[in-house]
C-alpha cells in the first residue's frame, strides 16, 4: 500500500481520474448491496438499480474532476436528486470528492470561493436542520453529521494546496539560486582568466620583450666593446631567470596536484633590477622620488604599482629604443603615484604589437580602485597611475 500512492502519481492524469473513479464506483457499489448506505432514521426505500445508477453517473464525472468549475456544477444535479430520495452515503461521499478537486485544482480565486462555500454551507446546513427538526439537540447531531462533508474535503484540498506551492516556490528559488551559481562560477573564472592573461602578459611583455631587445644589443656590440656586452648578456640571463622564476610560480599555482612552492610577486623593491633592465635594453632611465624601503604598502598596490612600472619601461624600450625615460613614485595623501615620461619618436613604425599593455594597466589600476592616464603631454609619452593606499 505504501507505494500504491507513488506508483499512482506517475500515471497520466487521465489515468489517475480513472483509477480514482473506478476505485470509489467499486466501493460505493459494496456499501450498497451490504445496504450500509442509510444516512437517516428509517428504511431505504429506493430501488437498488437508481442508486447503483446515481453512483455511475457520479463516478462518471470523475473524469472530469480536474474541469474546474464545470465538474462540480456537473456533480450539483446528482446530489440533489439523492437528497431528495433520501441522503446515501455512497453519493456524499463521492462528491467530497469534487469539492476536493474544486479546491486543489482550481485557480486561487475559486480556491478562496470554496472556503467561504464550506463556511456558509456549516451555518445553512445548522439552520435547516433547527427548522425541520424538532428537537435542538438532534438537529445539532444531524449538523455536525454532514459537517465532514462539506468541510473535511475543502480543508485537507487547502492544505494539500498551499503545501504545493510552498513546494514549488521552494524548487524556483533552487533553480534560480543555481542560475545565480552558475553566473558567479562564470564570473569567477573569467576574472581569474583575466587575471592571468595580465599576469602572463606581464612576463612575456616585461622580461621576454627585454631579452629580446637586450639580444639584439648584445649581438650589435659584440666587437666593440666586451665589457658592455657582458653586461648586456647578464641582463639578459637575469631576466630569463626572473621570466623563468614566475611562470613557474604561475604554472604551480595552477597544478593543484604539485608541491611546487610559489615565488613571492615582485615588488617595488626590486625596482632597481627593472630599471638595470631597461637601461641594459639601451634606454636613459632617470630614477625619481621612490618609496623608501621601509614605507609599508598594500601587497596588492606594491604590485600593481610594479607592473605598471614594468609594463611602461617596456613600451618605452619598445617604442623609443634609445630614448630617455624619468620613473617618478610617490605617495602623497593617501594616493600612490606612478609616473613614467619618455621620450617620443612618432616616425618609427610599429612593431605589430598587440595593444594590451594600456589596457592591462588601466585594468590593474581599476583592480585596486585607482585610475590610469596615459597619452602625450609636454612633448613626452605619459603614463600615470594614482592607486589609492586606504582600502586596498
Amino acid at each position: 500500500m505504501p507505494t500504491f500512492v507513488p506508483r499512482l502519481n506517475h500515471l497520466a492524469e487521465w489515468k489517475q481520474d480513472l483509477v480514482i473513479a473506478f476505485g470509489t464506483w467499486a466501493l460505493g457499489v459494496l456499501v450498497y448491496l451490504t445496504g450500509m448506505q442509510v444516512l437517516l432514521a428509517g428504511p431505504d426505500h429506493t430501488p437498488l438499480w437508481i442508486r447503483l445508477s446515481e453512483l455511475t453517473v457520479l463516478c462518471g464525472l470523475e473524469m472530469l474532476r480536474r474541469k474546474v468549475p464545470l465538474a462540480l456544477i456537473c456533480a450539483l444535479p446528482v446530489l440533489a436528486v439523492d437528497i431528495a430520495l433520501g441522503p446515501s452515503l455512497p453519493i456524499l461521499v463521492v462528491f467530497t470528492d469534487f469539492l476536493y478537486a474544486t479546491t486543489l485544482y482550481g485557480t486561487r480565486r475559486v480556491s478562496r470561493l470554496m472556503i467561504g462555500v464550506a463556511a456558509i454551507g456549516t451555518l445553512v446546513a445548522v439552520c435547516l436542520a433547527l427548522i425541520f427538526t424538532p428537537q435542538w439537540r438532534t438537529a445539532i447531531l444531524i449538523a455536525f453529521a454532514f459537517l465532514p462533508f462539506l468541510v473535511t474535503p475543502v480543508w485537507w484540498a487547502a492544505n494539500v494546496r498551499q503545501q504545493r506551492d510552498i513546494a514549488d516556490t521552494e524548487r524556483a528559488n533552487a533553480v534560480q539560486l543555481a542560475t545565480i551559481g552558475e553566473l558567479d562560477r562564470q564570473a569567477a573564472v573569467a576574472g581569474e582568466r583575466s587575471k592571468m592573461a595580465r599576469d602572463l602578459h606581464d612576463v612575456i611583455a616585461g622580461h621576454l620583450s627585454a631579452i629580446a631587445i637586450q639580444s639584439e644589443a648584445a649581438l650589435s656590440m659584440a666587437t666593440a666593446d666586451p665589457k658592455l656586452s657582458r653586461k648586456v648578456l647578464e641582463s639578459v640571463r637575469e631576466n630569463s631567470v626572473s621570466a623563468l622564476d614566475e611562470m613557474r610560480a604561475m604554472i604551480g599555482l595552477l597544478r593543484a596536484d604539485t608541491e611546487i612552492e610559489a615565488t613571492a610577486p615582485a615588488r617595488l623593491a626590486e625596482l632597481s633590477k627593472l630599471v638595470e633592465s631597461a637601461r641594459a635594453s639601451g634606454l636613459v632611465v632617470e630614477l625619481g622620488a621612490v618609496p623608501e624601503r621601509s614605507a609599508r604598502l598594500p601587497a596588492a598596490v606594491d604590485l600593481t604599482a610594479y607592473r605598471i612600472a614594468q609594463e611602461a619601461l617596456t613600451n618605452a624600450v619598445k617604442h623609443a629604443p634609445g630614448g630617455r625615460a624619468v620613473l617618478d613614485i610617490r605617495s602623497d595623501g593617501g594616493i600612490l603615484t606612478v609616473e613614467v615620461r619618455n621620450d617620443l619618436q612618432p616616425d618609427r613604425p610599429g612593431d605589430g604589437g598587440t595593444g594590451l599593455g594600456l589596457l592591462n594597466m588601466r585594468e590593474r589600476a581599476a583592480a585596486v580602485g585607482g585610475t590610469l592616464t596615459a597619452g602625450p603631454s609636454g612633448g613626452r609619452w605619459l603614463v600615470r597611475a594614482e592607486l589609492p593606499l586606504e582600502g586596498s
